[in-house]
């Protein structure tokens, strides 16, 4: 599979891997972990660290390798929880409260393999292995391929009108002001989602904001880092201006 992947702990021009000496930090946000793929060697501890709200980091049994054991955080809402894969291979896992809107991540420990290569994730997408190991680590939200994400808008994907029969008609044979009203309610709900996903966005980018700014006082991240992840904070937030009032 491909993804998707916009970062904290590591650019796009990384392409080493963590090595047993480190503690690689996996951020875990508003429904992401960044980076969404890490390559480590056996016998590193990664420390999956919560940045914004209540969330898990919690293997996929059946996405994991033979004989590797499985961990699970638990829904946490502070601190901070610590795994050292041992087992080489591909490991999968996501975040029990969100797994269902796609918060899922990839951890390969040496090389590729193990249940995980062999189908897609359940939920979401993550970056392929090749790209995880070619690179080291890959950012949430940067493409591995050009590919995007998948998903729907506030209705789901492939939603159906509100206001359709059997006959694609509206309410009481009147096509046109049931369609009309359908569209109405659309709309409505529509707007309502706009203005949550509006002040929800303003309050990650306060919370994205400090956390970079703690990590690059602890010189977890460098300059040029720093600047890239503080330059594409100020472009988020002129494109979230730029959409409709609530």
């Amino acid at each position: 599979m491909s993804l998707v992947g916009a970062g904290a702990v590591a650019g796009a021009g990384v392409s080493q891997s963590a090595n047993a000496q480190e503690t690689p930090v996996v951020e875990m946000g508003n429904n992401y972990f960044d980076p969404i793929g890490v390559r480590v060697e056996p016998g590193t501890t990664v420390r999956f660290e919560l940045a914004d709200g209540a969330h898990s980091a919690t293997a996929y049994s059946d996405r994991i390798p033979d004989g590797a054991s499985a961990f699970d955080s638990g829904t946490i809402s502070q601190g901070s929880f610590e795994h050292t894969f041992e087992t080489p291979g591909t490991y999968d896992y996501y975040c029990i409260p969100h797994e269902s809107i796609g918060m899922v991540g990839r951890i390969v420990v040496g090389s590729p393999g193990g249940p995980a290569e062999e189908s897609s994730i359940p939920h979401g997408e993550v970056p392929s292995s090749d790209a995880i190991v070619e690179r080291g680590t890959v950012a949430y939200g940067s493409s591995t391929d050009g590919s995007g994400t998948a998903g729907g808008g506030p209705m789901g994907p492939g939603g159906h009108g509100m206001m359709n029969d059997r006959n694609g008609g509206g309410i009481g044979g009147l096509p046109f002001v049931g369609g009309t009203l359908g569209m109405l309610g659309i709309l409505g709900a529509g707007l309502y989602w706009l203005h949550n996903r509006s002040t929800s966005h303003s309050n990650d980018h306060e919370s994205a904001r400090a956390i970079l700014e703690s990590r690059y006082a602890r010189g977890e991240i460098d300059e040029e880092e720093y600047r890239r992840r503080r330059e594409r904070l100020a472009a988020t937030d002129e494109d979230s201006s730029d959409g409709p009032p609530p």
